[in-house]
């Protein structure tokens, strides 16, 4: 049983992607952005659980769900726990997967050759407190919005604009 540290789960989420998605905040974060919304998540010893019971808590939620969204935290902390996870996500649903990660994308490329097909979009950067947050679903602007598959193109394109924009 592979571990992961765990800081929150919650259904439905309406505002980190479309629809009504799960949410799913690990815990641990070696990065500690400046003015980061969830500094709570940064201490990896808190929120031990397994990714089965973890996809077992999933399982309820999923035929209402549109995708998953997890954050943190940084959830590349915890690569192997993310990919068993994602995994699990992709054998019991069709819904999308949004990953938002502080890393920059360069750095995670190693870990999205190793796992093709997991994550349909990413949100990659540091937060950064005194960049602008003009762009949907950033935290600030100098975060970038990949999008790593067919789905992802279909679903998240609309997000490549201001967030101010209809």
């Amino acid at each position: 049983m592979t571990a992961v540290a765990l800081s929150r789960v919650h259904f439905p989420v309406t505002t980190l992607g479309p629809g009504r998605r799960i949410g799913v905040w690990l815990q641990g974060c070696s990065i500690g952005c400046a003015g980061c919304i969830s500094p709570d998540t940064w201490d990896p010893a808190l929120g031990g659980t397994t990714v089965a019971e973890l996809t077992a808590r999933l399982a309820a939620w999923t035929p209402q769900a549109d995708g998953l969204t997890v954050s943190g935290g940084e959830p590349f902390d915890q690569g192997d726990a993310l990919a068993e996870l994602l995994a699990a996500w992709r054998r019991m649903s069709s819904g999308d997967v949004l990953v938002f990660s502080g890393y920059a994308f360069e750095r995670l490329s190693g870990w999205l050759e190793a796992h093709p097909g997991l994550i349909d979009a990413l949100v990659a950067g540091p937060f950064e407190r005194h960049t602008a947050q003009t762009l949907a679903l950033r935290g600030s602007d100098n975060q970038t919005l990949h999008l790593l598959t067919a789905a992802g193109r279909e679903r998240f394109a609309r997000f490549e604009r201001p967030s101010t924009a209809a």
